[in-house]
C-alpha cells in the first residue's frame, strides 16, 4: 500500500472532523465552509473555527434568554439577525473561566482573540453576502494582548540539553529501558530543532528521501502545503546520518514505509511523541524553564538573530510569511543590541 504524505493524512483527518461538527452547527453554516475551502485556508484554521462556532452557537442557545429552546440546529438567519454586539462581549466574557464535565476551563486572552477572530470571519461572510444588515461582530474590541517574554535556552543550556539526551541521566528507570533503542532518533530531532527551527508538524513529516546529506539540506512541508527547503550544518548532519544508519535497520510497519523518524511501534512518529520526549529531557536538563519544541525552534530563532543582525533572513528561514511577526517576537534581542551600542561610545577619556 502506498503511503499518502504526513500532509495528506493530516488534511483528510481533520477534513473528517470538520465534518462531524458541521453536524452540530446550523445547516446554514456550510455555505461559510465551503468559502474557506475555496480560500486555500489550512485546515487546521478551518477546524479551530469550526470548534470555536460550535461554542459560540452552544453559549447562545444554552446561554442567552432571547434564543431560549433553540438548539444550534434549529438555529437560522433569521436567529443570527437578533445576535448582538453585546451577546458576542457576553460569550468573550463567560470563555474567560467556565465549567464542563466538572472541569475548570479558562481562556486567556490569546484564546478569546482566537475565538473572536473565528466569529468576526463569520459574521463577515454573511454581512458580505447580504444575508445581514449589519456586521455586528466587527463591533467587538479585541482582548487586548500583552507581549510575553520568550522562553528559550541559553547556549548552556542546549549543551545541558543534548547531554542529557546522549547519555539518559537522570531519567527514571523505565525511561532508562526505552533509551538505548531512541537515544539516537531523539538526539537527532533535538538536533534538528535547535540547529534549522523547523517547526514540529514539518519535522514528523519528513520522510527518508527528502535528506539530501549531498547538500546538506532537506524538503519540507510548510503550513499551508507549501514546500521548502532547508539547510543544515556538520552538527545536524552528524546526528541525523546517525540515526539513518540505525533507520536502515528498523522494519516499518505498512504504510510507514517513508517516514524518516519513526516510534518504537515502528509507525510515524507523532507530534505528541515529539512533545513528549522533549518534555522528559528538558525536565530534568533545564527544570526551571517549560521547554517545548517551539521553545527550541525560539531557540534557533535567537542564536540565528544574535549571529546575523538580519531579521529578514531569520523570518524567511523560520517560515514567517510576515516579517513583522519575526520582528515583534525577537524586538527584545534588537533593545539589547541597541542598549549595548549605546554604550560601546565614550565621548571623553576619564
Amino acid at each position: 500500500m502506498k503511503e499518502s504524505t504526513y500532509q495528506d493524512s493530516k488534511n483528510k483527518s481533520y477534513t473528517l472532523k470538520i465534518r462531524e461538527i458541521q453536524k452540530e452547527l446550523p445547516e446554514f453554516c456550510g455555505e461559510y465552509f465551503r468559502s474557506l475551502s475555496n480560500m486555500n485556508m489550512s485546515v487546521l484554521t478551518r477546524y479551530g473555527y469550526a470548534v470555536d462556532l460550535r461554542g459560540f452557537f452552544r453559549y447562545l442557545t444554552e446561554e442567552i434568554p432571547l434564543f431560549s429552546g433553540s438548539t444550534p440546529l434549529s438555529f437560522t438567519i433569521d436567529d443570527l439577525k437578533k445576535v448582538t454586539s453585546n451577546h458576542i462581549e457576553l460569550y468573550l466574557e463567560y470563555v474567560s473561566v467556565y465549567e464542563k464535565n466538572d472541569q475548570e476551563i479558562s481562556n486567556g486572552e490569546n484564546g478569546r482573540a482566537r475565538k473572536l477572530s473565528a466569529i468576526r470571519s463569520f459574521f463577515k461572510y454573511y454581512f458580505k453576502h447580504q444575508y445581514l444588515e449589519s456586521n455586528v461582530a466587527a463591533l467587538v474590541e479585541s482582548p487586548k494582548l500583552h507581549e510575553h517574554a520568550i522562553i528559550r535556552l541559553e547556549p548552556n543550556e542546549v549543551a545541558v540539553l543534548l547531554d542529557q539526551a546522549e547519555s539518559g541521566a537522570n531519567l527514571t528507570e523505565k525511561q532508562r529501558q526505552f533509551h538505548k533503542n531512541t537515544q539516537l532518533r531523539d538526539i537527532a530531532i533535538l538536533t534538528l530543532f535547535l540547529g534549522t527551527g523547523i517547526r514540529i508538524s514539518e519535522l514528523v513529516g519528513i520522510n527518508v528521501n527528502d535528506i539530501d546529506f549531498d547538500n546538506y539540506a532537506f524538503t519540507i512541508t510548510r503550513k499551508g502545503g507549501k514546500q521548502d527547503i532547508l539547510s543544515f550544518g556538520e552538527e545536524v548532519a552528524g546526528a541525523l546520518r546517525d540515526y539513518a544508519d540505525q533507520r536502515k535497520d528498523m522494519s516499518p510497519l505498512e504504510g510507514h514505509e517513508n517516514a524518516f523518524f519513526l516510534s518504537l511501534q515502528n509507525r510515524r512518529i507523532t507530534v505528541r511523541a515529539v512533545e513528549n520526549l522533549v518534555k522528559k529531557y528538558a525536565s530534568s536538563a533545564v527544570p526551571l524553564k517549560k521547554i517545548t519544541p517551539h521553545k527550541l525552534r525560539s531557540t534557533y530563532g535567537t542564536m540565528l538573530y544574535q549571529e546575523s543582525q538580519d531579521i529578514y533572513l531569520v523570518a524567511d528561514v523560520l517560515g514567517h510569511k510576515d516579517v513583522n511577526t519575526t520582528r515583534k517576537h525577537y524586538a527584545a534581542q534588537s533593545r539589547d543590541n541597541k542598549r549595548a551600542a549605546a554604550r560601546m561610545i565614550r565621548l571623553r577619556d576619564d
